[in-house]
């Protein structure tokens, strides 16, 4: 039996089938084109990027030479915070610094040191905790001049109450401030010092009153890479301790013409003397042993007072101030003098014999009994108080002047 087509049929057939096919097609793009929530790729992790967005920067660049020992050495962080600096010469020694501005730059806390290679390693976070990390290696300039500080007292003695800490550099300082952050000084047990400038090249240190007895005093130099004045740069780094003894003040008496010795406070012995003639007076104030002579040479030419003076043997002489007063045997005058006349240039004088090997004098028991440190105050003479440099004096300086 035939079948009748029926008229439009086929066609309608071909219309339906397209339109199945165009909405399984619709389905399955939807389907590929997963949730319209915002995120990409359906993994929960949002936009998080796979490097760090942070930027570390070291100056001076890798490779850097002839770089500055002060100033020159910062990292910094952009679009991130710093989480490490480590900064090491070739020994291994570290550099201190702080990471400072919230974690956007570190600094050195100190000058770094002359003709030395540096390495830096720095890393950086940004927001996503993700790091970055930069290494550097620069060495520093190798200075064409340099100036060095001269320092008393000497490393591991054993000195008097009034020996301040002393400093001459050998040449003249401009940068003060800078070569003071190079230099510590400190004590156990602990009291406060400070620092006086005589002239841009000579720098003290001392407590408020004399030390205690038993103090340790500690001198640490760093001055390596300082830059004391343009273009000149210090080269020491050195420790220096020393102990203080104990305490011995003898105090002149130029009027009464006689010498009271203290030992810790209490006399042990009272010794005549004669000081400055009229004219030649003994300064007054407090004045420090700095020099011990068994026997010297003093030429009053020297001095300022032409060809006065010139005994090429005086003995148990000890220096008190830097013009030239000491305090010293005498066996040109004779012994009445002592305790009765003061005939000296400005010395002070006590009895002893030519050579000065005879032990049982004045002068003799004295230079046995004094160490450098010890304190000589002279009072009544008819001069001026000596002035607080001229030898290690500084004591002669209020507390407030001195710190100023």
């Amino acid at each position: 039996m035939r079948m009748r087509r029926i008229p439009g049929a086929a066609r309608g057939g071909r219309k339906g089938l397209l339109a199945l096919l165009l909405g399984v097609l619709l389905m399955a793009v939807a389907a590929c084109g997963g949730s319209d929530d915002g995120k990409k790729g359906g993994d929960g992790k949002g936009d998080r990027p796979k490097t760090s967005r942070a930027v570390v920067t070291i100056a001076p660049k890798d490779g850097a030479k002839g770089v500055d020992t002060s100033g020159a050495l910062k990292v910094t962080s952009a679009k991130g915070t710093l989480s490490s600096v480590k900064v090491k010469d070739a020994k291994g020694t570290a550099v201190e610094g702080k990471i400072a501005q919230g974690g956007k730059s570190w600094r050195p806390d100190a000058h770094l040191r002359s003709d030395t290679t540096y390495t830096v390693d720095a890393v950086a976070k940004d927001a996503h905790g993700l790091t970055t990390a930069e290494h550097a290696t620069f060495t520093t300039l190798r200075p064409k001049n340099t100036f060095v500080g001269i320092y008393t007292p000497e490393d591991g003695t054993t000195v008097g109450v009034g020996m301040p800490v002393s400093l001459h550099f050998n040449r003249g300082i401009t940068h003060p401030a800078d070569v003071e952050k190079g230099i510590k000084v400190s004590a156990s047990p602990s009291v406060p010092i400070e620092g006086h400038w005589f002239g841009n090249d000579r720098l003290d240190f001392r407590p408020e009153e004399y030390w205690k007895p038993g103090t340790k005093v500690t001198l640490r130099m760093d001055l390596d890479g300082i830059e004391g004045r343009p273009g000149v740069y210090g080269e020491q780094r050195k420790s220096v301790t020393f102990t203080i003894g104990r305490s011995q003040i003898s105090v002149v008496d130029a009027k009464s013409k006689k010498m009271t010795v203290k030992r810790d406070g209490k006399t042990i012995k009272t010794i005549p003397i004669t000081s400055g003639a009229p004219g030649h007076e003994t300064y007054n104030g407090k004045m420090v042993i700095s020099e011990k002579h068994p026997v010297i040479r003093m030429d009053g030419a020297t001095v300022g007072f032409g060809g006065e003076y010139d005994i090429k043997d005086v003995p148990h002489a000890m220096r008190l101030s830097t013009s030239g007063t000491f305090i010293h045997g005498n066996y040109w005058a004779g012994r009445p003098t002592f305790g009765s006349s003061n005939v000296s240039h400005g010395c002070v004088g006590l009895f002893d014999q030519r050579g000065g090997g005879d032990s049982s004098t004045p002068a003799s028991w004295f230079f046995r009994k004094s160490i450098l440190g010890d304190v000589v105050i002279v009072k009544n003479s008819h001069d001026e108080t000596v002035q607080p440099d001229n030898g290690l004096n500084g004591w002669n300086m209020s507390w407030e002047k001195w710190k100023a």
